[in-house]
Parts: C-alpha cells; sequence; structure tokens
C-alpha cells in the first residue's frame, strides 16, 4: 500500500463503515492519520486489472516492547469484490508478510453477525478468543444508537514465538 493507493483504500473503508458491520469508526480518517496509525510492514492492496479491490494492514496493539510482536488487523474488500476470493487472497497473504516480519500474534475484533468474516478468519487459522459483551455503542448504519459485542480473534503463528 502507498499513498497513491490511498483514494481506493479509503472509498473501500468507507463501504465497509457505511455497511455497518465492519467498524465502529464513523468516517474514513486522513492518508496521514491512517499511515501513522499503522505499521508499515505487512501492509497490503489486492488488485484486478490494475484497480484496488481489498486491502490489509495493521497496528501495533501496545507501544510495550514485550507486545511488539502482537498486531491488531483489517481487512477490507470492495462490496463489488466480495465473494470472490480476494479476501481469502488478502489474509493469506498478509499472515504470510506478517510471519516473515517476526510478527507472533494477530489479532481483531469482529461483529458477530459478520459471518463471512469470521469464516474467512477460521479458515485462515484462526480461533475465537472471547466475546467483548456491549463494547461500543454504534454511530451509523441500521445499528445506530445499538451497544454491539464484538468477537476477539486471534492468530499464533507456527513459526514466531511458538517456543
Amino acid at each position: 500500500m502507498t499513498p497513491e493507493d490511498w483514494p481506493a483504500v479509503e472509498d473501500i473503508y468507507r463501504h465497509g463503515i457505511e455497511d455497518g458491520e465492519a467498524t465502529f469508526e464513523a468516517q474514513t480518517p486522513s492518508w496521514e492519520t491512517f499511515d501513522a496509525g499503522k505499521v508499515p510492514a505487512p501492509r497490503l492492496v489486492a488488485e484486478r486489472d490494475g484497480v484496488v479491490v481489498g486491502w490489509a494492514a495493521a497496528s501495533l496493539v501496545s507501544s510495550r516492547p514485550v507486545y511488539a510482536g502482537l498486531l491488531e488487523h483489517s481487512v477490507y474488500v470492495h462490496r463489488d469484490a466480495r465473494g470472490t476470493g480476494v479476501g481469502r487472497a488478502l489474509l493469506e497473504a498478509f499472515v504470510s508478510a506478517a510471519d516473515r516480519a517476526g510478527f507472533w500474534t494477530i489479532q481483531s475484533s469482529i461483529f458477530p453477525e459478520n459471518t463471512a468474516s469470521l469464516r474467512l478468519h477460521e479458515a485462515a487459522g484462526f480461533r475465537t478468543v472471547g466475546r467483548r459483551e456491549r463494547i461500543a455503542k454504534s454511530v451509523l448504519g441500521a445499528h445506530a444508537g445499538d451497544w454491539r459485542d464484538t468477537l476477539l480473534i486471534e492468530r499464533r503463528s507456527s513459526v514466531n514465538g511458538a517456543g
């Protein structure tokens, strides 16, 4: 992912916000805010015929050195590309890149209703660690004003931090 990818990445991110099943966010950030909050690698886009159709990026969970190998990631796929294998390919590439970069755990919080994302992550070796009940209120869409649960999922690397 480069700054030149940002308009397409932002558009896909906006879809996730509008659809109400991907994030609690109410608006997309600027490129500068997004860039500052994400680790430089792995940070990926998926393209079809030269058009960005998905992205994956992550933030460190903590600035404490003992958690240096723990990422919280996001994977977003363009509305028109959902169900076509883009998410699977992007997540597989992201997991491989995270392993190569030395990260030992990738985690995320997913709405229980987002069954497609849960299935995708389970197929990629993620497991549900727990449920966070009424963790926050949605501000947009069909769930506006509703307290929502999230499922905390994680994938432990088989090559980093296993010992």
